[in-house]
């Protein structure tokens, strides 16, 4: 029996961040401003995970594909290739910019990353929501005329989210998150946001904070109208199956069965309520791991839980 694969949380300050994911996650936060981000899984120049415990302590998430690639991802794996998801949580304690990620062929043209997302919402305030896709028959032309006059919030498709529902947001869509939401987003390995309306605010440093207006009406589907997300059952339930990756959710209970999860590919397994044995390591409420492609584990439920395995990325 093995031990699956822990990392370091690399925190981010952000405008928009607060403090939560001390209490929510029971984490112990750096000093300082709010903590808007953690970015618990990545493989970036700029941010690199590096291994918590067990037979890698101490190596990055790069060097261990690099030492044994066939073993961590799979057969033919490249091991100069980025680790494929970027894994975070999201702590929204004011509303995020509107914004988009560009698509493949625009990312391109523009010098960017695609970058497609899903969002689970671990918990959220009483009135929270969440801003996705434009309103019924919004065109380009009204969207602009909105934005120029400061008025954007008349065009864009907000409505209420509660705990345990999930939305995918593919490049191109436009978005923001609302205040109150406590998120998993589970994300191609990008870091290419275009905001296109900042809601008038300002940055930590007091100054606006920079816009990319050009780019996102590049990027924007104007055909995007009111999407929904997907309510929570109990179960296995697929979040997201799309080209970049597959989310599926498992619910468990006392009586819950083990659930085998079987080697061949790299998987990563994400525990947003509970507690869930999985080989030798406990893996507790706001932890991801890696489970190596070479080795099959089981994960077996310490009383009701509930977990995130995202697979299908290589």
């Amino acid at each position: 029996m093995s031990y699956p694969i822990h990392f370091k949380p690399i925190y981010q300050e952000r405008v928009w961040g607060g403090r939560n994911l001390s209490s929510a996650l029971d984490r112990k936060l750096p000093d300082g401003g709010p903590i808007g981000e953690s970015w618990d899984v990545v493989d970036r120049p700029e941010a690199m995970s590096v291994v918590e415990g067990g037979l890698h302590d101490g190596r990055s998430l790069r060097e261990v594909i690099e030492s044994d690639p066939t073993a961590i991802m799979g057969e033919g794996y490249d091991p100069s290739r980025p680790f494929p998801i970027l894994v975070k949580w999201l702590d929204c304690a004011d509303r995020l910019s509107l914004q988009v990620h560009p698509p493949e062929a625009v990312a391109a043209e523009l010098g960017g990353e695609p970058k497609t997302e899903n969002w689970y919402i671990a918990s959220c305030a009483e009135n929270a929501s969440l801003i996705v896709g434009l309103k019924n028959g919004v065109e380009r032309g009204e969207f602009e005329k909105r934005l120029e006059e400061g008025s954007l919030e008349e065009c864009v498709h907000r409505f209420p989210v509660s705990a345990g529902e999930s939305i995918l947001v593919e490049s191109g869509r436009l978005h923001a998150i609302d205040a109150g939401n406590l998120i998993l987003e589970i994300q191609q390995n990008s870091d290419t946001t275009y905001r296109v309306y900042d809601w008038g605010r300002t940055g930590l440093d007091g100054k606006p904070r920079q816009l990319h207006v050009e780019q996102s009406l590049k990027c924007i589907d104007w055909n995007d109208f009111e999407p929904s997300t997907l309510k929570p059952i109990s179960g296995r339930s697929v979040l997201a199956d799309c080209r970049e990756f597959r989310l599926v959710k498992y619910t468990f209970n006392s009586d819950s069965e083990p659930l085998s999860l079987e080697s061949g590919a790299a998987r990563l397994v994400s525990v947003v309520d509970g507690t869930v044995q999985i080989g030798k390591a406990r893996v507790t409420k706001g932890a991801t791991v890696l489970l190596p492609a070479s080795e099959d584990f089981e994960a077996n439920s310490l009383g009701n839980a509930t977990l995130l395995i995202t697979d299908r990325f290589i």
